[in-house]
């Protein structure tokens, strides 16, 4: 899809001003210089960052609202969803406090980069969730290409704090992927089909817990 195409789609789904475009503009323009030397995205998906990473992550900021006070990013890699959330936020002016949890050095060092030059109030945290395991306090939990369902279900059920919001992106596999959590766990939720693939789903999950 032409690049200009694709911005247009993103501005009529979210109604975003001007400057937010141009700040999505200078995180697509350092995301493809650092992508020659980070594995931040796929090469197949560089002409199409509006549509699947940029489009892809926004969709959630419609179901987040004022009284969500924090939000914590599961293994952000390139800033997805959770530096895209940021920037809409800031956009919409939701007092959203937004930390980041990316395990790799470099990718956090490009996430601060992003934070700097955006000058956006987001906290990162360099850590690998799953052998160095961490409390974390906040309301709204996101996770896209981050770990297998079942593998998020059990992180999330060892950390049982004050989460309202638990926000799952699942690919082509997503329907049998909860379908087999669902012989292990009482799972509340909604099922949405994502904006860019009717192939894929977003969950929000508001309870949780062991069979």
């Amino acid at each position: 899809m032409d690049r200009s195409i694709q911005i247009n789609t993103f501005n009529r789904f979210t109604q975003v001003s001007r400057e937010t475009i141009e700040s999505l503009k200078k995180y697509e323009k350092n995301l493809i210089y650092a992508s020659k030397s980070l594995n931040l995205i796929g090469k197949s998906t560089i002409k199409d960052i509006w549509n699947r990473h940029f489009l892809d992550s926004a969709q959630v900021i419609d179901f987040i609202d004022k009284n969500d006070k924090s939000l914590l990013d599961l293994g952000s890699g390139a800033g997805f969803p959770g530096l895209v959330l940021a920037i809409l936020a800031k956009d919409r002016k939701i007092p959203l406090k937004i930390r980041l949890l990316e395990k790799s050095p470099k990718k956090i060092n490009f996430l601060k980069k992003i934070i700097g030059e955006l000058d956006l109030k987001v906290e990162t945290t360099n850590q690998n969730i799953l052998i160095e395991p961490i409390k974390f306090d906040e309301q709204v939990l996101v996770a896209r290409a981050f770990k297998p369902l079942d593998v998020i279900l059990e992180l999330i059920h060892k950390n049982p704090n004050n989460w309202k919001k638990l926000f799952i992106f699942l690919g082509k596999s997503g329907k049998s992927e909860l379908l087999q959590a669902s012989k292990s766990w009482d799972i509340q939720y909604k099922q949405r089909v994502s904006i860019t693939s009717d192939d894929s789903l977003v969950i929000e999950i508001n309870g949780l817990k062991k069979k």
